[in-house]
């Protein structure tokens, strides 16, 4: 079943609309998560809604926003005064101009979500939209009120649809200045660059996200499926970093290291395409879910390897 449509609205550009729909291109439903619990009962925890000042719960209808001038003084501002913004990024998508993919600093990229028509009409104004971009070689900017704060949206065509990109305003990010200043600078020798070079030319590979494997996510259902199991679950002994004395030392014994990693088979990641929840051990008297490759579930009290 597809996820709910996050935002519903137009798509104009110029005096070409149609109807839209945006839905989220990411989801981390299926990482592992944990409740807080009472370590006496075994109880979830439970927050409340409190007066800072009596301790009192607020019932969430008495529950209003403010914006702190300085400490202890607010203004109030009711839902009704911020609808009354009501700015037309809130109904359309209208896109401002066209960039080039390379002119977006990524630091500025949020989150990707996808962009279709919503219903049966304004197919073709879509495709126009979408072919137009998609022949241009460009990258469309526009605007969208999203959780009540307008984003700036980059769009871009995949396949049939959209992919819209929320990206964020100069004010939130940092300059890298204060943070790149103290970098010494240091001159890199020829044969240290080759060396360098030398093993990216070893490592080099294609993107292809399936061979991503979310290592913690693994470790956390291998913990989990021990702790079911009853298995007594003992410390690991974590990784030492070490100082490099000699660089170039360091350098020949990495091309080294990087020729004998191609001859090793590649590695298959283990990630469930279903996701890692998949993973677990089946809960008795239920009954198991099935896994993406349709290999049947580890029995109980079998460890499966995460």
């Amino acid at each position: 079943m597809a996820p709910r449509a996050n935002w519903k609205g137009f798509l104009r550009l110029s005096l070409v609309t149609c109807p839209v729909a945006l839905y989220p291109a990411t989801s981390e439903s299926e990482k592992i998560s944990f409740n807080q619990l009472n370590r006496q009962t075994g109880h979830r925890i439970k927050y409340l809604k409190v007066d800072a000042n009596t301790g009192d719960e607020v019932p969430n209808e008495d529950i209003v926003k403010g914006y702190e001038l300085e400490k202890g003084q607010f203004i109030e501002v009711t839902k009704e005064e911020l609808e009354e913004l009501a700015l037309e990024s809130t109904r359309t998508i209208e896109i401002d101009e066209f960039v080039d993919k390379a002119d977006i600093d990524p630091r500025y990229l949020i989150r990707p979500y996808y962009l279709r028509p919503d219903g049966k009409v304004g197919h073709d104004a879509f495709a126009v939209i979408r072919e137009t971009i998609r022949e241009m070689n460009k990258v469309a900017i526009g605007r969208v009120v999203l959780t009540n704060r307008e984003h700036i949206i980059a769009l871009e065509p995949m396949d049939k649809g959209l992919v819209g990109t929320l990206l964020r305003y100069p004010y939130e990010v940092r300059s890298e200045q204060e943070y790149f200043d103290e970098i010494q600078d240091v001159k890199v020798t020829k044969d240290m660059l080759d060396l360098a070079k030398h093993i990216v030319n070893q490592k080099a590979g294609t993107f292809d996200p399936e061979k991503f494997e979310d290592h913690y996510e693994s470790a956390l259902v291998e913990l989990i499926n021990e702790k079911r199991a009853g298995k007594v679950i003992r410390p690991k002994e974590r990784p030492k970093g070490e100082n490099v004395v000699d660089l170039m030392d360091a350098l020949r014994k990495s091309v080294g290291g990087a020729a004998a990693e191609q001859k090793k088979p590649a590695k298959k990641s283990r990630k469930a395409s279903a996701g890692q929840k998949e993973m677990l051990m089946p809960i008795s008297g239920k009954k198991p879910a099935k896994e993406a490759s349709g290999k049947k579930p580890a029995a109980k009290g079998q460890r499966k390897s995460a």
